[in-house]
């Protein structure tokens, strides 16, 4: 919908408006008011290039969309009733759990095979470990890919489907062909739209691999949270999870300004399942059970959470915010309690 600055717009800003909306196979429909002629777009109004015109006109007060902005992941599209599987978990059916590392220690393989049969025991659906590590100091340890092969032997040793960031499109490829069946997209690089792409072509034709899009670190819309979305399923596959994991500013004590209440909000826009990740939200251990359960409260289909079989001798976040494997437990037993009160 078009919205002038006056009650309507005379004939020439009429016909300079017509022009623009016909240059991308739309056009005009006048609805008059008692007191004000709004103008409604007729046909596909979701091109940025056609609103960024017609938001520039002088004469205009605002345009309101009524179609959403992505094609795939709105939940009045065709993918409307998609699922997706991860190992023997359709999400939606029952709480998702990922858990594991932070970051894999190469030197010390033990603690990841050891958290990974913890978090097995735990009751998690799926592994999490970081082979690559986006480090705001640039003189701190960035991961290795030799911990690529100790994630895959605790796959192996354990039967869990693995998760593992990416950063650039190297990454990806090196960790398909390990098989690496869920991609993660960190929230430095959750508009990184190469990045998006890459993976969505990587993937397009791979249909068992899924990604874990994390929100953007900085405090976004939700449409553009949906988008990021979009431009991995774009290419043809359409298994992407939302992950909010907190954003900024800060919220004094935790790490980021938890956002999981967001959910019921994306829910309402998107099909697409909601894991979140209550670690990186608090930032640290001792609030993230309760941030996991809030989580759930909200609606999530799923948890993504930091575990270490001895935290202190972990490296990257887990010291601070990964849980002992007894916390751990505690926390899915009570998440899934809660989560089937929440859908009774």
């Amino acid at each position: 919908m078009i919205l002038p600055k006056s009650s309507q717009l005379n004939s020439v800003q009429l016909a300079e408006v017509n022009a623009i909306v016909t240059e991308f196979g739309c056009s005009i429909q006048p609805i008059v008011g008692a007191v004000r002629t709004i103008y409604a777009i007729v046909g596909d109004e979701r091109d940025e290039l056609m609103i960024n015109r017609l938001e520039g006109l002088s004469y205009i007060d605002r345009i309101d969309r009524i179609q959403s902005p992505f094609k795939l992941m709105d939940k009045r599209s065709d993918l409307a009733t998609h699922r997706i599987t991860v190992g023997d978990v359709t999400l939606g059916e029952q709480l998702f759990v990922i858990a594991g590392a932070c970051t894999i220690d190469p030197k010390n393989p033990n603690y990841f095979y050891e958290t990974a049969a913890a978090v097995k025991e735990a009751g998690a659906n799926a592994l999490r470990g970081g082979v690559w590590k986006p480090r705001t100091n640039p003189y701190t340890f960035q991961g290795d890919v030799k911990s690529l092969d100790i994630l895959m032997e605790a796959s192996r040793r354990t039967g869990l489907h693995v998760d593992t960031e990416v950063m650039e499109e190297a990454h990806i490829k090196l960790a398909l062909d390990a098989g690496v069946t869920s991609l993660q997209v960190g929230a430095r690089n959750a508009l990184n739209y190469s990045l998006l792409r890459a993976i969505g072509r990587a993937i397009g034709q791979r249909p068992e691999v899924v990604v874990l899009l994390k929100r953007s670190i900085h405090m976004g819309p939700l449409n553009e949270f949906i988008s990021a979305a979009e431009y991995i399923a774009a290419f043809g596959n359409p298994n992407v999870i939302l992950c909010p994991r907190g954003t900024t500013p800060t919220l004094d004590g935790y790490r980021n300004h938890p956002d999981e209440s967001i959910t019921p909000l994306l829910k309402e826009k998107t099909w697409a399942p909601v894991v979140v990740d209550p670690s990186h939200s608090v930032g640290k251990a001792t609030y993230v059970p309760a941030a996991a359960l809030a989580a759930v409260a909200y609606g999530a289909d799923g948890l993504c959470i930091e575990a270490h079989v001895e935290p202190s001798k972990g490296i990257g976040d887990d010291p601070k915010q990964a849980l002992t494997p007894d916390v751990l437990a505690k926390t899915i037993r009570q998440a899934r309690e809660l989560w089937k009160l929440t859908r009774a």
